[in-house]
């Protein structure tokens, strides 16, 4: 970025995902600004900013994972801190957007908490929202301000191309029937067919069934959220049993809850690739884990919005571009 642009552009980060925080402004070729976040022994998060913003374009990192009420109440304080301080827009990156998967009203008198975030969000004073592969596109629509939702799903074509896992000896597979449109995306960019993982009775894993070709093919098994592991440890089983040749798997997000490690550990699962949206103890992640990273994507996102270019090249690659 041109130091002309970077005249009245600041970044700072929250306590969500500070490592990603710093690639991110490294690839903006921009310093993190500073800023304190301290608990009082009761709880009250407090934040002090160290440097004026007056009149500055400002990109706040925050993912909000586990803890994710105190990493949303910490985004929200800030926000009002910026606001008060006098920034001239404020653009709160969310790498993962907890709460996301409440999104609907499934069941009667359920609240929907993603609409409610939303809401906080623009109310506190946020100009813009720049996130990650949100659980369903629809949540866009829960906010009043610009929402640019980019896609991990090239990341991952770039990831399994650079291994040859293209053509027809492979198949991408959806561990569960709601994430078709995501799987057919992989899909696309890796020329295979895709499958479907369904389950006939929701609480017995093994009523499993299959539905596609999966016999003598490598199953690459693809989902946003990686939370338990159970999704994919299920899946993989019922792969196995159609006749699958090996299963791998990726996540957009690896929230890896406990007990995410032994569930993976025990999969039939060879290798499980998720990004660094999500920052977890490296003591919760499974043996077969590899990261890679979005903060080329999110950096370059940040760089376009300041410079008032399109985002949209973002959201698709050319195939030309994985060579």
């Amino acid at each position: 970025m041109s130091e002309e642009s970077n005249d009245k552009f600041k970044i700072f980060s929250l306590n969500g995902n500070r490592p990603l925080a710093e690639k991110i402004a490294a690839v903006c070729g921009v310093p993190l600004g500073k800023s304190t976040v301290k608990q009082f022994s009761d709880g009250e998060i407090a934040i002090n900013l160290e440097e004026t913003v007056r009149g500055f374009d400002v990109y706040l990192v925050q993912s909000t994972n586990e803890p994710v009420n105190d990493y949303y109440l910490e985004l929200l304080i800030m926000i009002d801190a910026l606001k008060r301080a006098s920034a001239k827009t404020i653009n709160v990156v969310l790498p993962y957007y907890g709460y996301a998967r409440q999104d609907r009203t499934a069941k009667p008198h359920e609240p929907i908490t993603a609409k409610l975030v939303a809401n906080l969000l623009s109310n506190a004073g946020a100009t813009r929202v720049l996130t990650l592969d949100l659980h369903t596109v629809q949540v866009q629509g829960f906010f009043d301000i610009p929402v640019d939702n980019l896609f991990t799903m090239p990341l991952f074509a770039h990831y399994y191309r650079r291994r040859g896992m293209v053509g027809d000896d492979y198949v991408v597979v959806s561990p569960k029937n709601s994430g078709v449109q995501r799987a057919r995306s992989l899909a696309e960019y890796l020329d295979t067919t895709i499958a479907i993982v369904d389950t006939a009775e929701e609480n017995d894993p093994d009523s499993g069934y299959v539905i596609g070709d999966v016999e003598g093919r490598s199953c690459i098994m693809v989902d946003d959220i990686l939370n338990t592991g159970e999704v994919f440890s299920n899946a993989a089983k019922t792969l196995m049993k159609a006749g699958a040749k090996e299963v791998v798997a990726c996540a957009s997000h690896g929230l890896l809850s406990p007990p995410a490690k032994e569930n993976l550990d025990a999969a039939d699962i060879k290798d499980i690739c998720i990004t660094d949206s999500v920052s977890t103890d490296p003591a919760r992640h499974p043996e077969k884990l590899s990261i890679i990273s979005c903060s080329d994507l999110l950096g370059e996102a940040v760089k376009r919005i300041h410079q008032d270019q399109s985002v949209s090249p973002l959201f698709t690659m050319e195939k030309k571009d994985f060579e």
